[in-house]
């Protein structure tokens, strides 16, 4: 049975940061792909950014570029996503996605049917 669980979550003043954790397990983790995403109310759900867990390569979303950064341990099945300079518009549920196609490790990293495993999700707020 495969298990994501996040972890790290909170809130936050604007400029702030936050490292969520993923914790995976019951699945083939050291080459496929992962990925975080987010959802606000009333919003679709979006990709944030990808990792392959075998060769490290990495896709971000435009809106996150050089403020987030995603990270693997393979040792431990984790996954982690440093948010710097956190902004009012980064507010979510995060969630922690793994690859269940065997598509997602490319350009279309953010489509949502490729991954057919997730998380809970953990809440991030940025206020003042």
């Amino acid at each position: 049975q495969v298990q994501l669980i996040e972890s790290g979550g909170g809130s936050v003043q604007p400029g702030g940061s936050l490292r969520l954790s993923c914790a995976v397990s019951g699945y083939s983790f050291s080459d496929n792909c992962m990925t975080w995403f987010r959802q606000a109310p009333g919003k679709e759900r979006q990709g944030v950014a990808a990792i392959n867990t075998g060769s490290g390569s990495t896709h971000y979303a435009d809106s996150v570029k050089g403020r987030f950064t995603i990270s693997r341990d393979n040792a431990r099945n984790r996954v982690y996503l440093q948010m710097n300079n956190l902004k009012t518009e980064d507010p979510a549920m995060y969630y922690c996605a793994a690859d269940s196609s065997g598509l997602a490790c490319g350009r279309s990293w953010h489509h949502v049917p490729f991954y057919g495993y997730w998380g809970q999700g953990t809440q991030v707020t940025v206020s003042s």
